[in-house]
């Protein structure tokens, strides 16, 4: 089985390592090119004409922090693409919890309205309509933690972390292997779940002020001091606990099934 990886950054290189561990021939891409990778702007349908078939498609590029602009380039244009030139090879998005905007702490599953309240968030939207169109899967991912990355750990250990006001926010995580791991468990599903959206999650959302106590428990350090919130995240601040019964009841599971599970191993690497 052949697969093509769009995007070979985080979590690109996790899902190459995962698919050829279970014998799949691989072929990745990034927008530069190296040693390991097709240099590919899946923006441009010149780049795109010259990958070679596959037999399922992963498209996980990131964006590169840009605006509206690379998201409609990278997600929207990139799906129409692809989409285009591999008519009938399944595609699977990786798209964003982001696209959740509830801020009542309630638990949010792939039925509920996902209606941004950014720009990029549409953008997202939008890719995602145009590879369940063609039939393809979408995996909402939400914040992907692992080795040598994890921002909430990284300022809690140096000491940079703020508890936003009483910490009731709700925080949702994903071990970049775990993501991996489900993403193989999806494209080998059999029957192939054409037109499905996914919650790509672990399965203990936890508060700030949860996850900071156990942090303090597990290392032995304080709690973060109390701030405002920060309207300005990237992902929007959002109040949400989201659901991955969708995605369990297909028979994957967590390996991590908490952020707070894995932080000690995380912690040695970063």
């Amino acid at each position: 089985m052949k697969l093509l990886v769009v995007g070979h950054g985080y979590l690109g290189q996790a899902i190459t390592h995962e698919f050829r561990e279970h014998g799949w021939q691989v072929a990745a891409t990034s927008l530069s090119g190296n040693d390991d990778t097709l240099a590919c702007d899946v923006a441009n349908m010149n780049d795109v004409t010259k990958l070679p078939n596959a037999d399922f498609i992963v498209h996980c590029a990131a964006s590169g922090r840009g605006g509206a602009e690379a998201y409609q380039r990278v997600f929207v244009d990139g799906c129409q693409n692809l989409t285009r030139q591999f008519r009938g090879v399944p595609l699977l998005f990786t798209s964003s919890t982001s696209v959740y905007a509830q801020t009542d702490g309630s638990v949010v599953t792939e039925n509920n309205l996902a209606i941004p309240d950014r720009e990029t968030g549409a953008l997202l939207l939008e890719a995602e309509r145009i590879t369940l169109t063609a039939g393809g899967i979408v995996t909402r991912l939400a914040g992907i933690y692992g080795p040598q990355r994890s921002v909430i750990l990284k300022k809690f250990l140096s000491g940079d972390a703020v508890m936003e006001e009483d910490g009731r926010r709700f925080l949702n995580q994903i071990h970049r292997d775990d993501a991996a791991r489900a993403i193989f468990h999806l494209a080998t599903s059999r029957p192939l779940p054409h037109g499905e959206i996914y919650n790509l999650c672990d399965s203990s959302p936890l508060t700030q002020l949860e996850c900071y106590q156990k942090l303090a428990e597990i290392f032995s350090l304080p709690l973060p001091p109390s701030g405002p919130r920060d309207p300005n995240r990237k992902r929007g601040w959002t109040h949400k606990q989201v659901s991955n019964e969708k995605l369990r009841a297909t028979g994957w599971a967590p390996h991590f099934p908490s952020f707070t599970a894995a932080a000690k191993a995380v912690s040695r690497s970063l």
